[in-house]
């Protein structure tokens, strides 16, 4: 690899802004924000989205059935499997 064209990678703290759910994660984003977690200082940086607020791993997700192809075309001509 060259030198010195590659941005630094370190631990990051992200926080989720809707529910204050905090993980850390190596990341190449920086932060003016700092935080302490387990100790130790780290930049902070804030998600609006995580897996601790996302509907998908909540289960609060709503699903609709999808229909594929096949069975739009036979619900449209009025076919039924057997």
């Amino acid at each position: 690899m060259k030198q010195g064209i590659h941005p630094e990678y370190h631990q990051v703290v992200f926080m989720d802004s809707a529910t204050g759910f905090k993980f850390i994660s190596g990341s190449t984003k920086n932060s003016n924000e700092t935080v302490e977690m387990d100790g130790e200082t780290y930049p902070l940086v804030r998600v609006e989205i995580s897996s601790d607020s996302h509907p998908f791993y909540t289960g609060k997700q709503k699903f609709s059935k999808a229909d594929g192809r096949v069975d739009r075309f036979n619900k449209k001509y009025g076919l039924t499997s057997k």
